[in-house]
């Protein structure tokens, strides 16, 4: 912030007047007074312990109705037990047929509670000799099969879904078998995707209405997005569905403002907490000294613990520098114009003038009368950011 025009030739006798108000030298002899505690005889305390209350008879037991809400098994032998009768087909009164004309047996009223889509086909389909006969058309055999045998006893095997998890995800949503996607839709983000597939899947998985696969794919795309846009899926997408491209690039330019934004206010917070630690330490320095520093009237404890102000030290060469700087000019010594506007910035946030123990502090109350309007905006938005910046550390600021 530029001050050399804000502060006239005489700056060098108000230095020395803040000089007045700082001892800034080291005691070499100084006392140290020690106050020792009365060593307590213990045979002489007379301790009543009272006794522990008892403990509570009536212990909270989970009623049996809250224990059977939530309660639900399927208990291995079950599970087996459908999948045997998927497997070995008797009575089987409903023929599949998948690509290549293959035949999948199955039952119709085991269909028809699986599934209401399937339901409808079969009270459509014709019956020839008992059999119903019904189409899956655009799918291989080995999916079909392990769509059917899902709907029998909710298994399948781990190669299985590694091959077909897609097939799997569309015949889910086809046939509405919410439980089905589920299991797709885990599977796949569960390690399933890669930067080649992720375009494809993220299609897909808005045509099969799965919000939660089609977020997982949006979020894979805008964290890769440099190395996905230079794949061959990425380059079919830009052909089929352009809008889709639109939405992504335009979700990457908003997630990157928003990065850059982030960045921005996150430095910004640490300058104003920096300038926030900066006046509490030239508060402390100025009322309370610390160390081989602080006001004529305290005596200073060089031997004294760690200060608990950050930027106590690092104030304290800064105000050695400006007592015994020749320049102290606001434009001539860089040092001594940090120490100029930290001495403003004080007294823009000092809400007590009268009684405040840091130098110059009136005199810069009175110079706001001197300012044009446009600096004296700035320095109230800094004033009113780094008292806002105090409020938000809350309780973890050191008190003076």
């Amino acid at each position: 912030m530029a001050a050399s025009e804000l502060y006239s030739s005489s700056s060098s006798s108000i230095g020395e007047t803040f000089c007045g108000y700082i001892d800034v030298q080291i005691e070499d002899d100084y006392s140290t007074e020690l106050t020792m505690m009365e060593t307590l005889n213990p045979s002489s305390r007379h301790c009543y312990i009272p006794k522990p209350p008892p403990l509570p008879r009536n212990v909270c037991k989970r009623t049996p109705h809250l224990e059977l809400r939530n309660f639900v098994s399927v208990p291995l032998e079950a599970k087996t037990a459908w999948d045997r009768i998927f497997k070995e087909g008797q009575g089987a009164d409903v023929c599949i047929i998948t690509e290549g004309n293959s035949c999948i047996l199955a039952h119709c009223n085991v269909l028809s509670v699986a599934s209401p889509v399937l339901g409808s086909l079969l009270l459509q389909s014709k019956v020839e000799d008992g059999m119903r006969y019904i189409k899956v058309p655009g799918m291989p055999y080995e999916a079909v099969h392990a769509f059917i045998r899902f709907l029998y006893s909710s298994c399948y095997e781990k190669e299985t879904m590694d091959k077909f998890v897609l097939h799997l995800l569309l015949l889910s949503h086809c046939y509405m078998i919410p439980s089905l996607k589920r299991a797709c839709t885990s599977y796949l983000g569960d390690g399933w995707l890669t930067e080649e597939n992720v375009v494809d899947v993220l299609q897909l998985a808005g045509g099969c209405d799965a919000p939660r696969l089609s977020f997982i794919c949006f979020r894979m795309v805008l964290k890769n997005f440099k190395s996905i846009s230079s794949t061959e899926g990425w380059k079919v997408m830009r052909q089929v569905n352009p809008k889709l491209e639109q939405e992504l690039l335009e979700a990457v330019v908003e997630t990157d403002s928003r990065k850059r934004e982030r960045l921005r206010k996150r430095e910004e917070r640490k300058l104003y907490l920096q300038l926030h630690e900066a006046m509490e330490a030239l508060l402390h320095i100025c009322k309370d000294g610390c160390q081989t520093i602080g006001p004529r009237d305290k005596l200073l404890k060089g031997s004294q613990g760690i200060c608990s102000f950050p930027a106590c030290k690092g104030f304290e060469h800064l105000v050695r520098h400006f007592a015994s700087c020749k320049v102290r000019v606001p434009g001539g010594c860089m040092h001594c114009k940090r120490m100029w506007q930290l001495l403003e910035l004080h007294s823009r946030v000092c809400d007590e003038p009268g009684t405040c123990k840091v130098p110059l502090c009136r005199h810069f109350k009175l110079k706001v009368l001197e300012r044009s309007k446009k600096d004296e905006a700035l320095w109230r938005a800094l004033a009113s950011k780094v008292t806002a910046a105090g409020i938000w550390l809350g309780p973890f600021a050191p008190k003076h």
